[in-house]
C-alpha cells in the first residue's frame, strides 16, 4: 500500500465537563478562567473551520458527593458561553468512555485522533487522555484549553493550577499524548483539511 492509499486520520475535538456545575463548587476560582475561555473558544472555532467534529461531554453522576454534578441539580449543562456541540455524551466517572456511548460513536465515525480540552486538567481531561491512548486513539492534549484549580496536598504543600498543569504535561507527553498549543492544533487541522480538498 502506498502512502497515498493509506487511510487518512480522522479527528474529533472533545470538550469535557465545561458545565455550570463548577460555578457551584467550593474550589471554583476565576483565576486563569478568561485565558482558558479564550483558548477553548479558539480551539472550537479552529475545529469548525477544519470540519473537525466537536463532541461535548457532561459529568452527571447521581451519587456524586458534590450536588452540583448530580442530574437533579439542574446544573449539568454547558456553560452559557459555549457554542452548540455537534453531539453530546454524559458520563458518570472521570473518563469520558465508560458507559457513555462515546467509544461506539467514535468507532462508527471512524475517528482515530482525539484532541482533549475542558475542565479539569488533571482529573477528567487527563484521565480521558490516558484511557483514549490505551484504547488505541492518537491523542493530542491542549493544556492551554483546559482549566483547573489549585490543590493542597495532605502534607500541607500547596500546588497552584499552573503547577498541576505542568505535572499533567510531564506525565502525559510522549506516553499517552502529544502536548500541543491551540495554534499548533489549528495549523495541523487546517493542513489536513487542505490535503483532503
Amino acid at each position: 500500500m502506498t502512502e497515498s492509499e493509506l487511510p487518512r486520520a480522522k479527528h474529533a475535538l472533545l470538550v469535557i465537563d465545561v458545565q455550570e456545575s463548577f460555578y457551584h463548587t467550593p474550589f471554583w476560582s476565576d483565576a486563569g478562567f478568561a485565558t482558558y475561555q479564550a483558548n477553548q473558544l479558539a480551539l472550537i472555532l479552529a475545529a469548525r473551520r477544519a470540519a473537525v467534529p466537536v463532541i461535548g461531554v457532561l459529568h452527571a453522576n447521581p451519587s456524586s458527593d458534590t450536588h452540583a454534578f448530580r442530574p437533579e441539580s439542574g446544573l449539568v449543562r454547558f456553560m452559557d458561553w459555549l457554542p452548540p456541540m455537534d453531539t453530546v455524551f454524559r458520563k458518570t466517572v472521570h473518563n469520558a468512555f465508560t458507559d457513555s456511548g462515546l467509544l461506539a460513536y467514535l468507532h462508527e465515525q471512524d475517528i482515530t485522533n482525539l484532541t482533549i480540552s475542558g475542565i479539569r486538567t488533571e482529573q477528567c481531561c487527563e484521565t480521558t487522555a490516558r484511557v483514549a491512548a490505551d484504547l488505541g486513539f492518537a491523542v493530542t492534549f491542549v493544556t492551554e484549553a483546559t482549566l483547573t484549580f489549585g490543590m493542597t496536598h495532605a502534607d500541607g504543600t500547596r500546588f497552584s493550577a499552573e503547577e498541576i498543569k505542568k505535572r499533567t504535561e510531564l506525565v502525559l507527553d510522549g506516553r499517552f499524548a502529544q502536548i500541543k498549543s491551540v495554534a499548533q492544533v489549528s495549523a495541523d487541522w487546517l493542513a489536513q483539511s487542505a490535503d483532503v480538498s
